[in-house]
C-alpha cells in the first residue's frame, strides 16, 4: 500500500512539474497572456458556455494593449494570438510560406471528404487544389450564376408575400437565420449542384434537412471537433469520422451522379458542377482580368501568385466530393450568417434601409425593372452597406495558421527583452473580430455606419485591418460569390419588403454565449411587411 502511495505521489508530482512546464513557456520568454487553469488551458469561459468565443477575444484582445501578440493555451496546445497589424501583414503576405497551412483537423484518411477539402489540404497540395479552383469564382463565371440566384429570390418573395396575406395581420415575424438558411440552401443546390429546390415551400426536403446536419453543431460535433484538434492521435485509432455516413453518401450520391448524367446526355449548364466538370479534364484555364471587369465590392479579396499557375493533376472521387461539399458548407452556412446580420442591422437602423431602398429603386426605373451582376456591383451604396455588416458582424471570427517552420515573431512588446521564436507545428491566431471592432481602426466600432465604406472615407481604412474573408493567399476563394449572393438577396427581399424589428428582436444586440457559431440571444427575428 505505501508503495502505491508513493507511486502515486510520485506521478502527482511529476504530472504537476509537466504542467508547469507546459504553462510557463509563454512567461519564460516575455510574452503575456491570460493565467491558465491547469488541463483547460485558458478561456474556460468560452467552453463552459458562459462567454460567446468572439466576446471572449474581445476581452482578452483589450487587457492586452500594448502586445503586439500574446499567448493563449488550448488545454496544453500554446497559441500565438497577433493584434498588431503589421505582424499580421508579415505572417498572411509577406512570409505567407512560414504559415502555409491551416490547423489539422480531419485527416484525409479517416473522412477524405472533409480532409481533402479546399481548406484543409496543406503544402503543395492545397497549393495545386487552389490554382485548379480559382478560374471558378472569377466575375465572368459568377455573372451567368446571378439568374439562378434571382430564380431562387423569386421563389422567396412569392412564399413571403403568400404568408403575410395568409396571416392576420400585414406583417409576419421571422427567425432570419431559417429564412436565409433556407435561401442559401436554394442558390447553391442551383449554382453549385444543378438541382432545383424550394426549400420555402417544401420546406422537409433531404437536400436541406442534409444542409442543416452538417451544419448543426450539435454537442456531438463539437466534441469531435475538440477531440480532432486536441487529441488526434485518438481518433485516428478510432478512426471516428467528421461528417456522418448518410450525409456523405448523400452528397457523394448527386455530385457523381449528376457529372454522370451530364457526361452521358451531353447536358449544360454554367454552373459549379460544370466547372468543376471542366477543371477535372484540365479546360478551365486562367483569365485576364480586363479595365472593365466589374467587381464584387470592397470587401473582394485579391488573386493571389498561387492561383495564377496552370496546373493539370488527375482528381480522385473524393477530391471532386470534397470541394463541391466545401462549396455547399460555405454557401449554407457561412453566406447565411452573413445575410442574417445585415438584415438585423437594417431593421434597427430605418434610415441606413431607406437609403438603401432609395438606390434599388432608382436603379429598378434605370434599367426598367431588370437587374444583372453589372447594374448590382454598381451600387455604391449596397456596396457600403455590405462591407460595414460584415466588418461589425465577421462569419469567420478568428482567423487560423499553423508555422510551417520557426519563425521570429519579433519581440511581444516594447519592453521585452528577446524575440520570441515560434515553432514548426505551433498554431497562430488573427484576431479579426477584435481588430474589426478596435476604435484604433474603426472610431466608434460598435455603430453600424456604411459611411466609412464611402468613397470619401474607404481610403482611411489601415491596409490589413480589414478581413472579413481573410487575407493573403490563403484568403476566402469564393469572396467575389458571396458577396454577389448577398447583395442579389438584399436587392430582391428590400425591392419588396419593409424590414423592421418585433416583439422578439434582439436589442442591444448580444452573441449567444451557448452557441458555437455566431448567433443572437433569443434568435434572429425581424418583421416583415410588404413595401407600399
Amino acid at each position: 500500500m505505501m508503495v502505491l502511495v508513493i507511486w502515486l505521489t510520485v506521478l502527482v508530482v511529476a504530472f504537476t512539474l509537466y504542467l508547469k512546464e507546459k504553462y510557463s513557456k509563454f512567461k519564460r520568454k516575455g510574452v503575456n497572456g491570460p493565467k491558465p487553469i491547469p488541463i483547460i488551458g485558458t478561456g474556460w469561459t468560452v467552453y463552459l458556455g458562459k462567454e460567446h468565443m468572439a466576446d471572449y477575444l474581445i476581452r482578452m484582445y483589450q487587457s492586452f494593449p500594448n502586445e503586439r501578440f500574446y499567448g493563449n493555451f488550448e488545454l496544453l496546445k500554446p497559441l500565438v494570438v497577433v493584434r498588431d497589424i503589421d505582424l499580421i501583414k508579415q505572417i498572411t503576405t509577406k512570409d505567407f510560406e512560414y504559415f502555409l497551412d491551416h490547423r489539422s483537423m480531419v485527416e484525409p484518411d479517416i473522412d477524405p471528404l472533409f480532409g481533402r477539402n479546399l481548406v484543409t489540404l496543406k503544402g503543395q497540395e492545397w497549393k495545386d487544389m487552389r490554382s485548379m479552383l480559382s478560374p471558378m469564382f472569377t466575375s465572368s463565371k459568377i455573372r451567368v450564376m446571378v439568374p439562378f440566384m434571382m430564380e431562387v429570390g423569386n421563389q422567396m418573395i412569392e412564399s413571403l408575400k403568400k404568408k403575410i396575406k395568409e396571416s392576420n395581420e400585414n406583417f409576419i415575424d421571422v427567425d432570419s437565420k431559417d429564412l436565409t438558411s433556407r435561401y442559401t440552401n436554394d442558390v447553391i443546390a442551383s449554382c453549385a449542384f444543378g438541382l432545383k429546390v424550394n426549400s420555402m415551400v417544401d420546406e422537409d426536403n433531404e437536400f436541406f434537412k442534409m444542409g442543416k446536419i452538417v451544419t448543426n453543431f450539435t454537442p456531438w460535433m463539437l466534441l469531435k471537433v475538440f477531440f480532432y484538434l486536441n487529441m488526434p492521435v485518438i481518433m485516428r485509432i478510432l478512426k471516428i469520422k467528421f461528417l456522418p455516413e448518410a450525409a456523405s453518401n448523400f452528397f457523394r450520391g448527386i455530385i457523381m451522379g449528376t457529372m454522370e448524367d451530364r457526361e452521358k446526355n451531353n447536358i449544360f449548364r454554367p454552373d459549379m458542377i460544370h466547372l468543376m466538370m471542366q477543371a477535372r479534364k484540365g479546360r478551365l484555364e486562367h483569365e485576364e482580368k480586363s479595365n472593365s471587369d466589374q467587381d464584387t465590392g470592397f470587401a473582394t479579396v485579391e488573386e493571389s501568385v498561387v492561383e495564377t499557375k496552370t496546373i493539370k493533376k488527375d482528381w480522385s472521387e473524393d477530391d471532386l466530393v470534397a470541394q463541391a461539399l466545401l462549396f455547399f458548407l460555405g454557401g449554407f452556412d457561412t453566406v447565411s450568417l452573413g445575410m442574417v446580420f445585415a438584415l438585423h442591422e437594417l431593421a434597427l437602423n430605418p434610415e441606413v434601409q431607406d437609403k438603401l431602398v432609395a438606390e434599388i429603386r432608382e436603379n429598378e426605373i434605370k434599367n426598367e425593372g431588370k437587374f444583372d451582376f453589372n447594374s448590382i456591383q454598381k451600387m455604391a451604396y449596397m456596396d457600403m452597406v455590405v462591407s460595414e455588416s460584415l466588418r461589425l458582424w465577421t462569419p469567420a471570427v478568428i482567423l487560423d495558421r499553423i508555422c510551417t517552420k520557426d519563425y521570429n515573431l519579433g519581440k511581444p512588446n516594447d519592453l521585452a527583452t528577446q524575440d520570441y521564436i515560434i515553432r514548426k507545428g505551433e498554431g497562430v491566431t488573427l484576431a479579426a473580430w477584435a481588430i474589426h471592432r478596435d476604435p484604433k481602426y474603426f472610431p466608434n466600432p460598435t455603430k453600424f455606419d456604411p459611411e466609412r465604406f464611402s468613397e470619401e472615407n474607404k481610403h482611411k481604412i489601415v491596409p490589413f485591418s480589414y478581413m472579413p474573408f481573410g487575407l493573403g493567399p490563403r484568403n476566402c476563394i469564393a469572396s467575389r460569390f458571396a458577396l454577389c449572393e448577398l447583395k442579389v438577396m438584399l436587392y430582391q427581399l428590400l425591392l419588396h419588403f419593409e424590414i423592421s424589428p418585433c416583439e422578439k428582436t434582439c436589442v442591444p444586440s448580444q452573441l449567444d454565449p451557448t452557441r458555437f457559431t455566431l448567433c443572437l440571444k433569443g434568435g434572429s427575428w425581424i418583421r416583415i411587411k410588404i413595401r407600399e
